[in-house]
């Protein structure tokens, strides 16, 4: 079950190069399995910890799943930085911090194609979390990522994300 809202929300198309092609809802995208963009906002507190978040049950991918970074799709006609400022502060009620781009990524699964920005910010809190979207969350250590990842489930585009920041960030 998916949001109805979220569900008509006009999503940017991409090709495999990353260049758009068009707009569809996140309905058809989600159905088509669509190339589209999205960002990721890995949120680190001043300890170096990053703020994980349990994804309802309800999410239209990966429910019920750990999520390394506050994010989603890019809407039509929204840059990356603007999806990253908009879903940081919806998912988290986080606002007016500085995003640093880290990297660019194209991940690929049976269910999911997407080009992803991904930036990172410090923050403490406190997070308002949306509860739509997010069940719970909690700072964590990255080296206990892996740990977690054998007992509950972890986003497999967030692993990927994880794989590769930089080593001064780990």
């Amino acid at each position: 079950m998916v949001n109805p809202d979220s569900a008509e929300e006009l999503v940017e198309i991409v090709d495999r190069d990353n260049n758009p092609i068009g707009a569809v809802t996140r309905q058809i995208m989600r159905q088509q399995n669509l190339i589209h963009r999205a960002s990721y906002v890995l949120v680190f507190n001043r300890d170096g910890q990053l703020f994980i978040q349990k994804r309802t049950r309800t999410k239209d991918i990966y429910p019920g799943y750990w999520d390394l970074a506050a994010g989603g799709v890019v809407q039509a006609g929204e840059s990356y930085l603007e999806s990253a400022q908009r879903e940081l502060r919806e998912e988290l009620g986080v606002a007016g911090v500085k995003l640093t781009h880290l990297f660019d990524q194209y991940f690929e699964a049976s269910d999911n194609q997407v080009w992803g920005r991904v930036f990172f910010c410090v923050s403490e809190g406190p997070f308002t979390l949306q509860r739509e979207e997010i069940d719970c969350g909690r700072f964590i250590d990255l080296d206990a990522i892996e740990a977690l990842h054998q007992t509950e489930p972890v986003t497999p585009d967030g692993m990927v994300i994880l794989q590769r920041l930089p080593r001064n960030r780990r």
